[in-house]
């Protein structure tokens, strides 16, 4: 195709808005018109262009030199500024800045916190479905568990109160909703955005007063070669967890349950066999259905892909929803399947890639595999009244806010 060819002859009829709620309800038919049509996306309403194809993606994450992050990682205006990380930490940053924050932060953030939460996970499950199952067989996945647990983990990493907690929840549950012909964070958003950094500027005070052993404290002490974290870096990458760490997991436990149980050989063949099925259900999930759908880039220089060129100061969205559904890559890619060969899981984009690679990746499978294993433990079998199912309106995260399932238990 000629790089002179006209807007209008491509995709003809093809237009992709994430802030349609009907998109929002099912963008997979988008994405594979974009892929097949359109790879490279122009919306002239908004001006932001579209990356769908694998191939493409996984490129773009890992180009940080012609795909920038300093403009942040959201298609909302009023977070698309240079100041981003102010508020979304190494996510909004290039090198050689992201990997000085990011180092730091990974001081703190280790792998061996990670591990160590593993019991307080467990706790959380058993006291959640203790709760909900308490009086009978239906509970909503996400009001009683998915929802909570989470942002309970995270909070406790944090140092957060458990008084609270439930409050914190509320106000990043508000971070993410977007209003239906609303194209930016509402003003119910932009206030919860202030009060939790006020909440964490006091936690931060209060830590830095009388350390603990928590996230917090860690932090502050956190150092590389003399270099330390400034409060606004560290308050920044707390606000930053309660976004990654807390909403996308939720997602991940209401999509898994969603999907598993729509395809009822497949759910029991892994509630006979979560030993060798429970990994493959998580990573399958992440694939045909990934919570965190798009991130945005500033172009710093102009890409020619595809026959067009999206010039250079655009702002461009890197699909990793359609990237994770896309043929080249993914047998029947459509299909949702616990036996999907490794190798295709292993090429997945659910967590982006190169330097930007998720830091709570690890949590979030951890989270994902305790859970869901006490679940199928204690079940052998899970019903989703999808009627009464309500999902979550956002831009960029995909899942349900509320998901009513009727259990039915093991026989003793």
């Amino acid at each position: 195709m000629s790089s002179q060819v006209s807007e209008s002859s491509v995709g003809r009829g093809l237009v992709f808005d994430p802030y349609d709620y009907a998109t929002q309800d099912d963008p997979y038919p988008v994405y594979q018109r974009l892929r097949d049509e359109d790879p490279l996306h122009h919306n002239p309403v908004h001006d932001f262009w579209v990356l769908s194809r694998h191939a493409d993606v996984a490129a773009a994450l890992r180009d940080d030199a012609t795909y920038s992050n300093r403009m942040g990682v959201s298609l909302d205006a009023s977070s698309w500024h240079p100041d981003a990380h102010r508020v979304m930490s190494f996510l909004a940053l290039d090198a050689p800045e992201q990997t000085r924050v990011r180092s730091l932060v990974s001081r703190a953030f280790t792998p061996r916190r990670v591990r160590e939460l593993a019991p307080q996970v467990q706790g959380l499950t058993d006291r959640y479905l203790d709760a909900a199952l308490a009086d009978g067989d239906e509970l909503d996945w996400i009001t009683d568990l998915a929802g909570r647990l989470p942002m309970d983990v995270i909070s406790e990493m944090m140092g957060v109160p458990e008084a609270d907690r439930d409050e914190v929840r509320r106000l990043s549950d508000l971070l993410v909703h977007r209003e239906d012909g609303l194209h930016d964070v509402p003003p119910a958003g932009m206030e919860a955005a202030m009060t939790l950094f006020g909440y964490y500027a006091d936690l931060l005070a209060e830590r830095r007063r009388q350390p603990c052993d928590d996230l917090t404290s860690a932090l502050l002490a956190a150092e590389v070669d003399g270099d330390r974290l400034d409060d606004g870096e560290i308050i920044a990458f707390l606000f930053l967890m309660v976004v990654a760490g807390n909403e996308t997991t939720t997602k991940l436990l209401g999509n898994a349950l969603h999907h598993l149980t729509a395809h009822p050989d497949q759910m029991t063949a892994v509630f006979a066999d979560p030993d060798a099925l429970l990994v493959p259900w998580v990573e399958e999930t992440l694939r045909h259905d990934t919570s965190s759908q798009l991130l945005a880039r500033h172009l710093r220089a102009d890409v020619h892909l595809h026959g067009r060129t999206a010039p250079a100061g655009a702002k461009l969205l890197v699909s990793l929803g359609s990237a994770n559904r896309d043929e080249r890559v993914f047998s029947d890619p459509a299909a949702y399947d616990v036996r999907r060969d490794k190798a295709e899981l292993g090429q997945i984009l659910s967590f982006g890639g190169g330097r930007h690679y998720c830091l709570g990746a690890n949590l979030a499978r951890l989270e994902a595999r305790i859970v869901l294993d006490e679940l199928v433990r204690r079940v052998d079998r899970v019903e989703v009244d999808t009627e009464r199912s309500v999902r979550v309106h956002s831009t960029n995260v995909r899942g349900f806010a509320s998901l009513p399932i009727r259990v039915h238990r093991r026989s003793a």
